[in-house]
């Protein structure tokens, strides 16, 4: 996939990305809550992991491939839900779905997209689907009914948005998703954003997650667990995956970095079920430091979106091209010939 080449890295589209949108929508893309602390500590967190590569390996031959719930990925990375992407580009989630099935990689698709699941199924990627959970119970078995009849292979369940966050960047701006903006997935045809976020239930607890797990034959994944409690108790209530995820820096600014929750989650799963990790995610390297950390693949949103807006399905595209071969390079350079060969030896914590 060719790219600028003045476009080397995921800060370089972020750059081009910014002088593309407008300051309002790029403000919601990029913002996150409050003081935005976690948003910050999110990357930050990253960098507190340095790698420790192994030398006179015979790294000649070297795979990116992974397999998650039993689906083979060209690299352990997943894009993860992201909201509206027809604010970034006309195409929205239909170029996005596009870019990361011709990447070999698999797209969650948000309960907030912009195209319908009919129309993501279409495009041959491979997915999983996202829910805020309906306060309707009804609405949500259709929801999920569709989802199994247009090839979702997973249902990820977003556990840390019992309320939305308070997004003071948005606030300053005095910005909102514009009216003309249409969700398409709740069940009944286009949905505003207001009307979106008014579905939502506030009550959901691990009763919830034991009935879809029960009721769908999906697998249920928890996005947004943080804590060794709650791991434990993701399995016990039969989640087949779980998700270390702060929503971004979008939701209770006050938590450690995704980097720094890993550990006690995936310590606590103790290799029961995968555990998967998004925030911060800005290069190869992140994703091999995942791996070590305990992760069995990371997810990335926002580095998406900032190619989807750049240049649409290609752009998007050149982001995954530009992880992937990050990702080759760290394996060859860290003396690992597949992201099987890491183990917790891989990193070690940088001197305060």
């Amino acid at each position: 996939m060719l790219r600028p080449m003045e476009l080397l890295n995921v800060a370089d589209f972020e750059a081009r990305a910014a002088e593309l949108l407008d300051a309002g929508t790029y403000a919601y893309y990029a913002g996150g809550a409050n003081d935005e602390r976690t948003l910050r500590e999110n990357v930050a967190a990253w960098d507190r992991w340095a790698l420790r590569p192994r030398i006179l390996v015979d790294v000649s031959d070297v795979t990116t491939e992974t397999t998650l719930l039993g689906r083979t990925l060209a690299m352990p990375l997943v894009v993860a839900p992201m909201a509206y992407q027809r604010m970034a580009h006309p195409d929205g989630e239909i170029a996005m779905g596009r870019a990361i099935a011709e990447a070999g990689s698999l797209m969650t698709l948000s309960s907030l997209a912009t195209a319908t699941r009919a129309e993501v199924a279409e495009t041959g990627v491979p997915r999983w689907y996202q829910l805020y959970v309906p306060k309707d119970a009804g609405k949500a078995r259709a929801i999920l009914d569709d989802a199994v009849a247009h090839g979702f292979e997973a249902l990820v369940l977003t556990v840390d948005t019992p309320v939305l966050g308070r997004r003071e960047r948005d606030l300053r701006l005095g910005w909102h998703v514009p009216t003309s903006v249409r969700v398409q997935n709740l069940g009944e045809g286009e949905v505003s954003p207001l009307g979106a976020f008014s579905e939502m239930s506030a009550a959901v607890t691990w009763r919830d997650v034991e009935k879809f797990a029960a009721d769908t034959k999906l697998p249920v994944i928890l996005k947004g667990v943080y804590t060794a409690e709650d791991a434990r108790l993701a399995v016990e209530h039969g989640a087949s995956a779980v998700i270390v995820s702060n929503h971004g820096g979008r939701q209770l600014d006050a938590v450690v970095g995704s980097a720094e929750a890993l550990p006690e989650v995936a310590e606590a799963i103790a290799g029961r079920i995968p555990v998967l990790v998004d925030g911060g995610i800005r290069r190869g390297t992140d994703v091999l430091k995942a791996l070590a950390l305990g992760a069995s693949a990371a997810m990335v949103g926002r580095p998406l979106l900032w190619g989807l807006t750049v240049d649409g399905q290609a752009g998007a595209a050149a982001v995954l091209d530009l992880f992937r071969a990050e990702i080759s390079l760290g394996l060859q350079l860290l003396g690992c010939t597949s992201p099987r060969d890491i183990t917790r030896a891989a990193v070690t914590r940088r001197p305060a």
